[in-house]
């Protein structure tokens, strides 16, 4: 593992921008006394995190990574069960969404863009994956935070490079897991982000349709990472007839090559999608006042915005 041939500079956030809103949808009441009023409470939520978040953690670059492809065809290619039990019914493309959270997307989106904070997707990419890539091309320049509700993302673990990730899914942005290689090796014994990603393989993950290998549990795959360093090697080993992996052990992993010659592609996030190039520092001014004006009055969003921009120390 490399190290920093000098401090970083400055700290990045990445989003996973629906990780954060899903959350904010179902952890804050919805407040209308009239039905015929637009739902707001994701983007009331969504907002305040931001502003817990830059408050909390003090980051001076900012990005919300986005899902232009919620299940890229590269991955269901690979694994067709892959996130297949979200999509509605009858659909090979749309994802299951709450009835009131699909209008709020777009009206983050615009929050997003009058604030002034950049919105970074890329086609035929998951947000993970610009996460990914975001990160594989500025660790090393800056200390790096990904916030996020899915563990997938342990994978982009470094110590060395300064990056970890802020785990919301137990505590929320306010009280949040931050996941380094002493969390990975306390929770999962695994030692650092590509490891979690080897066992990842290994364990599977229900959530998104990842079936693992049969009879492979979350201890077993981390004891066999552990001890044969990486999958690769693990592959190797069992092909070369080691003599350690014996019995119903071998059977399994025998059983299950077929996944694991495409799991790795659909587990692992791309460190190179074709990710825009744009300028990530945190605003020092309002970038479009007029659009966040008709936001927070047409939404009743006006003190989420002002704790954003009191966050931002913008007056």
């Amino acid at each position: 593992m490399g190290r920093m041939t000098s401090a970083p500079t400055g700290r990045l956030m990445l989003l996973d921008s629906a990780s954060l809103y899903f959350r904010a949808f179902f952890g804050v009441p919805d407040q209308r006394k009239d039905d015929s009023e637009p739902p707001t409470n994701a983007i009331r939520g969504f907002l305040d995190m931001i502003a817990s978040l830059i408050g909390t953690h003090q980051p001076t670059h900012f990005v919300a990574c986005w899902d232009n492809d919620w299940r890229p065809a590269f991955r269901v290619d690979a694994i067709p069960t892959y996130k297949a039990h979200r999509l509605v019914d009858g659909s090979l493309a749309e994802e299951e969404s709450p009835e009131l959270l699909t209008p709020q997307v777009p009206v983050i989106r615009d929050a997003l863009q009058a604030l002034g904070f950049p919105r970074l997707g890329a086609d035929g990419f998951e947000a993970d994956d610009v996460i990914g890539t975001l990160t594989a091309r500025h660790k090393g320049t800056m200390a790096i935070d990904v916030v996020t509700g899915d563990r997938d993302l342990f994978q982009l673990v470094d110590d060395a490079a300064n990056v970890r990730v802020i785990y919301t899914a137990r505590g929320g942005v306010r009280d949040p897991d931050l996941v380094d290689e002493a969390f990975l090796q306390t929770k999962y014994a695994v030692a650092n982000g590509p490891a979690y990603a080897d066992m990842a393989v290994l364990r599977g993950d229900t959530s998104d349709g990842l079936p693992g290998v049969a009879g492979i549990g979350e201890k077993t795959a981390a004891k066999l990472i552990e001890k044969y360093g990486t999958l690769v090697a693990l592959r190797a080993a069992v092909d070369s007839g080691d003599p350690e992996i014996k019995g119903a052990q071998r059977a399994r992993l025998e059983a299950g090559a077929a996944y694991l010659d495409v799991a790795p592609k659909v587990v692992q996030v791309a460190p190179d999608a074709p990710v825009e190039e744009v300028d990530m520092a945190l605003p020092t001014q309002v970038a479009d006042p007029v659009l966040m004006s008709r936001v927070a009055s047409e939404f009743g969003v006006t003190s989420s915005f002002n704790r954003v921009l009191s966050a931002l120390r913008i007056e």
